[in-house]
């Protein structure tokens, strides 16, 4: 596995592999990525999840205005980025925070990974404020992170993400997806 570094993202973004990427996003060795429009807001219900059953959170639809959503203290949500991702057999990629954001007290606090052939799809995020006493301003548009490519081997097409992933070809945030068995991924 080996990280790309500018020459072949300028490449990736040429190919589609990642759009919606202005040029000076393209950094030595990763792509700036935005924070989208939608999100979703963890709601007081008084339910409790139970790990086994993955039971989703109560959550509730926002759309970012230009006067943003103010994170409070210890609040979780989960948004997506305005970039949509097409990653071929051959490429993976992984999702780290800004580090501007880091020092303000604001985590991706969960998943990272995209597996080869994940596509069509934009990434769903799972930001928190770990501050105690500060509140977090975001807005769309914002510069939330950056995405590192590994070049791989190429996945066998029935190992894909392609052909075995949950999370295709959605065009805004998610929460996770049941299983046909019930179970959840």
């Amino acid at each position: 596995m080996s990280l790309l570094s500018y020459n072949e993202l300028c490449e990736l973004v040429e190919r589609g592999v990642i759009t919606d990427v202005p040029h000076e996003h393209i950094n030595a060795a990763s792509i700036d990525v935005c924070l989208g429009s939608e999100v979703l807001i963890e709601r007081a219900s008084g339910c409790r999840v139970v790990l086994r059953d993955r039971d989703n959170l109560q959550m509730e639809d926002f759309t970012l205005q230009d006067d943003g959503y103010l994170l409070m203290p210890g609040e979780f949500i989960l948004a997506h980025t305005v970039e949509k991702f097409n990653l071929p057999n051959d490429i993976c990629a992984e999702f780290k925070l800004k580090s501007s954001g880091a020092r303000i007290g604001l985590n991706n606090v969960l998943a990272t990974w995209c597996d080869a052939g994940w596509h069509g799809s934009v990434l769903t995020l799972e930001l928190q404020n770990v501050t105690r006493h500060h509140r977090i301003m975001l807005h769309a548009g914002d510069r939330i992170g950056q995405m590192l490519f590994y070049r791989v081997t190429p996945v066998p097409a029935d190992r894909s993400y392609a052909v075995r992933g949950r999370y295709n070809n959605d065009p805004g945030v998610q929460q996770a997806k049941t299983n046909p068995d019930g179970g959840q991924h």
